[in-house]
């Protein structure tokens, strides 16, 4: 089975089941300060599993492109990925365990889908805890299903509840799946033997965990489902290694060309290189992609690039080489996200860049990194600012001389010469809630005013290209080729506060795309036609001063916000500038 015929398997059978198929949405999350990247499909749907209305209904279904950056330095075994695709279905205060369990299972098991053997299925369900109690419901179900008890295992918090991403928030227990995958027959009795592989995870979100460690029960009880699509497409086609399937093969044989080596004699630095590659091509060619930078998301993406040109160069690679791996990258996937194709040379162009800046000196950096004996915090700092050494490529380096780091002085002296991406050093690469206080709630709706105002002086070239809110100041990302004049950033400074005096209502429809489009909201026009999306206008609606697809929070009325005022215009990119504001309440 292909990756394509496992797509369109899951969304056709969940299709005809009453489920709304939603395009994946972006890489780079919106109005969501705690994380950098969208890590797992729940994630663009936060508000609709507290509650609010999802446009498209109740019921959906997608396949989510994902990043996940706390497994980089494990990348390189069988199973760890930076990006991957997340198959998953919900149900919003729909239904619940019984038709969850059972969809799960004829989806596993019927031949017209994925065909496993049953008996080679093993389940665990929540053993229960003074919280919350032992998942009865769940149990039944997979009994009534023909699965043996001895191979239902009952497993506490740690194994079997999900949740809350942040220290509060929806949560639940839930039931995973598992498929023998040893070539002997599999043992009657599930236990942790890694041949036991997970393959789909039926999250109960259930209860709502309370700021004094206390749990409740939701008035709205949603299903939340993950199933991994490169580790299910391995368990189907018996295949014990990812990178031999069809969505890493093309990058592994042109690599074997390249290096003049072949996958087996090193497949560690193969992997690496191959998943770095994609990651990056997916983060630059997203929507709201994003160029190698030293903050942010663009940290990551050089990171990500610099690791595998310095692998390249292990296994024998003498040429440039990552732009060619990311147009095979854009190959294998364009038919199933148009993106990649459209922001190709935006992809290309940043690879050449960045390969051309770090090919020049990671020789030299690495023939003084051979010469050093220990290596101090400051030493550390010197190989990033002079080779452009991340920190994490002088650890992985140190560790295989078996040599220490300092890092607790290299921050010291990275955040002396604000060097290094705040983002890098504050840890700040794990998923969470979305922040909907009241803060940002204001600075998002400003974000919006901001844009409009920025069109309105720059021209209608001006497209959002990523922003990022914090409780204290927004970012916002736009298209424009020059810097801002000190003229235009009064103009546009002015456009927004006088928004803000005028009380403009902002007022919120649903709507289809087609009709969203046509009424000329702006938005990054990711879904497909027939679904149904939210358009914020603020101001009078024959006129407005704004209007644009969003799923995040608002204020009411622009009167809300105080005064707006612009701190900072910088490049942030080729043909891309930054802005950073606040409020004054």
């Amino acid at each position: 089975m292909t990756a394509n015929e496992l797509r369109q398997k899951y969304l056709e059978f969940f299709r005809a089941q009453g489920h709304q198929v939603m395009e994946s949405a972006s890489l780079i999350p919106e109005n969501d300060p705690t994380v950098l990247f969208t890590t797992a499909g729940m994630h663009p749907l936060v508000p609709y599993l507290m509650g609010e209305n999802h446009p498209a209904g109740k019921r959906l279904v997608s396949v989510q492109k994902c990043i996940r950056t706390g497994d980089i330095d494990e990348v390189g075994d069988l199973t760890h990925l930076t990006f991957f695709e997340m198959l998953g279905n919900w149900s919003l205060g729909d239904y619940f365990k019984h038709e969850a369990i059972n969809w799960s299972y004829e989806f596993l098991t019927d031949k017209k889908y994925l065909g496993l053997d049953k008996n080679k299925l093993a389940i665990s369900v929540f053993a229960g805890d003074n919280d919350a109690p032992f998942d009865q419901e769940s149990y039944d179900e997979w009994i009534k299903l023909g699965i043996a008890p001895e191979r239902i295992a009952k497993l506490g918090k740690d194994d079997n509840w999900w949740g809350p991403a942040g220290q509060t928030g929806p949560c639940g227990p839930d039931t995973e799946m598992f498929y023998w995958t040893g070539e002997d027959e599999a043992p009657k009795t599930f236990t942790k033997d890694k041949r036991w592989v997970e393959i789909w995870n039926d999250v109960f979100m259930a209860y709502n965990k309370n700021a004094d460690g206390s749990y409740t029960e939701l008035a709205q009880k949603n299903v939340d489902t993950g199933m991994g699509l490169e580790r299910t497409l391995c368990v189907v086609n018996n295949i014990s290694d990812l990178y031999q399937a069809d969505l890493f093969l093309p990058l592994i044989k042109e690599l074997e060309k390249l290096s003049g080596k072949k996958y087996a004699d090193d497949p560690k630095a193969f992997r690496i290189i191959a998943d770095h590659i994609k990651a990056a091509v997916f983060i630059m060619g997203d929507s709201k992609g994003v160029a190698p930078s030293n903050t942010d998301q663009g940290y990551v993406v050089r990171r990500l690039i610099r690791r595998a040109i310095r692998y390249g160069r292990m296994i024998g690679i003498k040429t440039d080489f990552t732009s060619l791996l990311g147009k095979i990258v854009i190959d294998n996937y364009q038919g199933q996200y148009a993106e990649l194709k459209k922001n190709e040379n935006f992809v290309d162009d940043n690879f050449i860049k960045e390969e051309n800046k770090f090919s020049q000196t990671l020789e030299q950096g690495l023939k003084k990194f051979n010469q050093l004996k220990e290596i101090s915090g400051q030493t550390a700092f010197d190989l990033y600012q002079t080779y452009g050494f991340p920190i994490e490529m002088t650890t992985e380096l140190a560790k295989e001389k078996n040599l220490a780091v300092d890092i607790e002085a290299f921050n010291q002296a990275a955040n002396q010469h604000q060097e290094l991406s705040r983002t890098a050093a504050a840890g700040k690469f794990k998923g969470g809630l979305a922040d909907h206080t009241e803060s940002v709630t204001k600075l998002h709706t400003a974000t919006h005013l901001l844009l409009a105002a920025l069109r309105k002086v720059l021209g209608d070239h001006v497209y959002q290209k990523g922003s990022n809110i914090t409780a204290d100041r927004l970012r916002l990302d736009f298209s424009h080729p020059d810097k801002l004049t000190p003229e235009q950033i009064k103009q546009i400074e002015a456009l927004v506060n006088d928004a803000i005096k005028q009380a403009l209502p902002v007022t919120w429809q649903e709507m289809s795309l087609e009709e969203a489009k046509t009424i000329g909201a702006m938005g990054v026009f990711e879904s497909k036609y027939d679904e149904r999306v939210k358009v914020y206008t603020v101001g009078d609606a024959a006129k407005p001063f704004s209007r644009e697809i969003c799923g995040g929070p608002h204020v009411s009325n622009t009167s809300e916000l105080g005064s707006f005022k612009i701190i900072k215009e910088e490049a942030s990119s080729a043909g891309v500038r930054r802005l950073k504001a606040t409020i004054n309440n």
